[in-house]
């Protein structure tokens, strides 16, 4: 056989898997070139779940990096602990491993969660923009002095039908991830259940644990960097009130809101969600 020119032999492809600790590694999308874009996802999807967005941000002149949290998708799925300081330190190991800096780190319910966890920590050490997508913070259920979203006995519920049937809980919620039940076409959300089913009864269980008692009212007054909260008026997960606490609690940060959305706006309102997040990062 010819031997091919050299010109023809592609460079070297990056690491789709990197190691957090010994037995554990993440799956990672790392594309395209430029100004650095974390995509943290939610509860129990994969990196996957940003598909449409990556090709906006790589054509953008962004260099795109997709991290699955542990117990989802292609990541590892060990048993242990799955809180936010697990997985907030996983994307720290991932960020430094990979050299990240001046990044714009953008996550997606719990993925917003565990954003908020991270960039409060950081110092600017990796991240200078945060971008809060249907986020599920500051605190996904009820408390005394917090009358927001879901009562604590809902996500009980959850927890217990995951160890149930974990198909149910999964068909259940695809029914209220959107603004209306037919908001996302049936591809669509075959595809996204796919994603879902992929993940671990463990971690789809603690994650909802971390998601009941987690309260980041203490994080947000500690972020300073320029912070964009992007959150569907429709949405019946991770409500719009949730948002506005968002807003009061971060000093430097603004709200736009996706008017036709639920919680699944990356999808019901695809374009605006990247140019709004395409403009926020490019200022």
């Amino acid at each position: 056989m010819e031997k091919l020119p050299d010109q023809t032999i592609p460079g070297i492809a990056r690491a789709e898997y990197i190691e957090v600790e010994p037995n554990v590694r993440l799956h990672i999308t790392d594309a395209g070139e430029g100004r650095p874009i974390v995509l943290i996802p939610g509860w129990p999807l994969s990196d996957e779940m940003y598909e449409y967005q990556y090709n906006d941000l790589i054509n953008k002149n962004f260099r795109v990096i997709g991290i699955t949290l542990r117990g989802f998708g292609k990541s590892d799925k060990p048993y242990g602990a799955y809180n936010y300081d697990v997985h907030a330190l996983d994307i720290k190991i991932v960020l430094n491993t990979l050299d990240i800096k001046d990044a714009v780190l953008v996550g997606f319910s719990m993925g917003g969660a565990i954003a908020i966890r991270f960039a409060s920590a950081d110092n600017g050490a990796h991240v200078s923009k945060l971008a809060l997508c249907g986020a599920a913070a500051p605190i996904w259920t009820q408390r005394n002095d917090f009358p927001y979203n879901l009562p604590k006995k809902a996500v009980d519920d959850l927890i217990e039908l995951n160890y149930k049937d974990r198909p149910k809980l999964l068909s259940n919620f695809a029914k209220i991830f959107s603004a209306t039940e037919t908001s996302l076409n049936e591809g669509i959300g075959s595809w996204l259940n796919g994603i879902c089913l992929s993940a671990s009864s463990h971690a789809t269980a603690q994650c909802l644990i971390a998601l009941r008692d987690t309260d980041l009212r203490s994080d947000l007054v500690k972020i300073t960097i320029p912070t964009v909260i992007m959150h569907g008026k429709k949405d019946k997960i991770c409500s719009f009130d949730l948002a506005e606490q968002m807003k009061a609690g971060i000093s430097n940060s603004h709200i736009v809101a996706f008017e036709n959305s639920g919680h699944s706006l990356f999808l019901e309102e695809t374009p605006k969600f990247n140019a709004e997040l395409i403009k926020f990062a490019e200022k």
